[in-house]
């Protein structure tokens, strides 16, 4: 494969499947409120059996920055879902009506990402702002000011590195992590070959600091590009609907969005799943997708071999998000999980 498809496919690999709701973007925000219409519009598109349930649509104020997220349940351990690459709270739309029946389920927009506001690194005098520990402490920080209790980590993809890294963080808050399809992290420095370094790094700045790199997430940017990168992280390309296209594609064209996407496709340091799961105090539970050509099992079914993870589950005829393609496989994994390692949360003492 030569450097130019190389690099196309590594960049590609970590575009996950973001969904938001059509092109709207928020009144102005109040961390306080739920924004009703909104909300309505969120409650009817999950289709939610229970009536008792609604999903609700919050905005928090971390740092100075508003953050996007979405709850449900009232009773159970928490959750905490953590999505990837590109995508936000909503990617876990099949899956937190389920789950709320028996547990407290919160589903967060990571800063620069879906609804949640996405700063300019540049701006701010930060040129590592976008990095796993800043992602890692406001994930921590969520459970302690909103969620004020311990939490199970349910994440996807890059969204796993972030669970992972949070959890060595603030131990006393995660109480267990599911990993679906937890990234590779093929662009990380120590992965790529000696003599291609010096390639990478180039193109990397080429991207952020010239306007190819604008050009090149407008091209990536279009309902046609977006669609034929579901297809290929979808084994079952029958699920790429046109709803889920424009839920991919909404939170892409925020301001700022473009920002983000090239500043994290030229991220090449900080930690690997390999580094962190030896450090992991709770107990681990990975789930792949067999299908999934961007993070592949083969190189994945290695996790399973670290003390801390207690079993590896393969999904057939399934691709990289799991959690959307099949959540009748992810749902039960979670649930059994979850009453493996948890009390009643009435017994489960909250987050000081």
């Amino acid at each position: 494969m030569t450097f130019a498809s190389t690099t196309t496919a590594l960049t590609l690999r970590h575009r996950q499947t973001p969904l938001s709701y059509p092109k709207t973007r928020f009144p102005q925000r109040n961390s306080a409120v739920a924004f009703s219409s909104f909300s309505n519009q969120i409650v009817s598109k999950l289709s939610i059996q229970n009536e008792d349930l609604q999903v609700q649509t919050r905005m928090w104020n971390w740092k100075g920055y508003f953050i996007r997220y979405q709850y449900s349940g009232n009773n159970g351990p928490a959750l905490v879902l953590v999505h990837g690459f590109g995508a936000n709270s909503d990617h876990w739309r099949k899956n937190i009506p389920d789950l709320a029946k028996s547990h407290r389920v919160y589903s967060i927009d990571l800063i620069g990402y879906g609804y949640s506001d996405k700063p300019n690194p540049r701006l701010i005098g930060d040129d590592s702002f976008y990095t796993f520990d800043t992602w890692a402490a406001q994930l921590n920080e969520f459970c302690l000011e909103v969620v004020k209790d311990k939490a199970f980590f349910i994440c996807n993809s890059i969204g796993g590195v972030v669970g992972l890294q949070a959890a060595i963080a603030e131990p006393q808050i995660c109480r267990g992590i599911v990993l679906l399809n937890i990234s590779l992290r093929m662009l990380h420095i120590k992965k790529q070959p000696w003599f291609g370094r010096p390639f990478i790094s180039s193109f990397q700045r080429l991207l952020r600091d010239t306007a190819v790199g604008k050009f090149f997430f407008k091209v990536v940017a279009t309902k046609e590009s977006v669609k034929n990168i579901l297809c290929q992280c979808y084994h079952d390309t029958s699920k790429v609907t046109d709803e889920l296209v424009q839920f991919i594609l909404s939170p892409g064209l925020e301001p700022g969005a473009a920002e983000v996407f090239l500043e994290f496709i030229c991220y090449s340091g900080g930690p690997l799943p390999e580094e962190l799961l030896p450090q992991v105090k709770c107990p681990v539970l990975i789930a792949w997708g067999d299908k999934d050509p961007w993070e592949p099992i083969e190189m994945g079914r290695n996790y399973g071999n670290f003390d801390s993870v207690e079993d590896f589950i393969v999904l057939p005829n399934v691709g990289h998000c799991p959690q959307d393609e099949a959540p009748q496989l992810v749902n039960p994994l979670v649930e059994s999980f979850v009453a493996r390692h948890a009390k009643s949360s009435s017994l489960t003492p909250s987050v000081d």
